[in-house]
């Protein structure tokens, strides 16, 4: 990269702020993976339940949102729950779409979620159960107190796979109208295409700044919170 093509690059710096669209794809992660955490935990329970209908309802879930493409999932909540329902998460116009498309990366990274949690239900002895029922635990005590504990423990590792696929998702958001990483990188690349080499590389190495340590982190509580067999 020679001195006049370097200039001209660090120009677009003053020009665009990259650093905010980052900054909202991680606002997007942030929440999303606190929505769908609770969301994949409630379907985990009903995936084990003793109650045929409730691992149904999990199920039929699961393998729809995951077999569902998430650009269609974002559409959807803006043009269906906004557009045509009147669904509103905020006066704010911004935040609305903004609110809108957490709502659909939660739903939709959800089914994985759940998926994770029952590899890590796996790990759980099955003998921990059945001690729990001889004691006269029910469903619910025995999930809450003895198996879903150990299956968080077990499922660390799927659980971050499922946190950088979410990370690298949120570029999806630019389908909802949300002013996020992707979406710049566009708009910088219609207006200065003589960069555009210096353009994609800057945004991939953004998305691998956020990527690895998510990776590293959970690699480490993996080994360290292993459920032993």
């Amino acid at each position: 990269m020679d001195g006049d093509y370097l200039s001209q690059f660090l120009s677009l710096f003053s020009q665009f702020d990259v650093p905010a669209a980052f900054w909202v794809n991680i606002k997007l992660t942030f929440f999303a993976a606190i929505i769908a955490l609770v969301i994949g935990t409630v379907l985990a329970v009903m995936r084990i339940s003793p109650l045929p209908s409730l691992r149904w309802a999990g199920s039929t879930y699961v393998n729809l949102l995951r077999n569902t493409p998430l650009t269609i999932i974002i559409v959807f909540c803006v043009l269906g729950l906004w557009s045509q329902l009147g669904v509103t998460l905020s006066s704010d116009f911004n935040e609305n779409f903004f609110r809108l498309a957490v709502l659909g990366l939660a739903v939709y990274h959800a089914a994985f979620v759940c998926e994770a949690l029952r590899s890590g239900v796996n790990t759980v002895p099955i003998g921990q159960a059945e001690a729990a029922r001889a004691i006269g635990l029910g469903f619910l005590p025995t999930a809450r107190l003895i198996i879903l504990p150990q299956a968080f423990r077990g499922a660390v590792a799927p659980l971050g796979n499922t946190l950088i696929a979410l990370a690298k998702n949120s570029t999806v958001a630019a389908a909802g109208s949300v002013a996020e990483a992707s979406g710049l990188m566009k708009t910088m690349i219609e207006f200065r295409p003589d960069v555009i080499f210096a353009i994609f590389f800057t945004f991939a190495l953004g998305f691998v700044i956020i990527v690895i340590p998510i990776g590293l982190a959970t690699t480490s509580l993996s080994r360290r919170l292993a459920v032993t067999r």
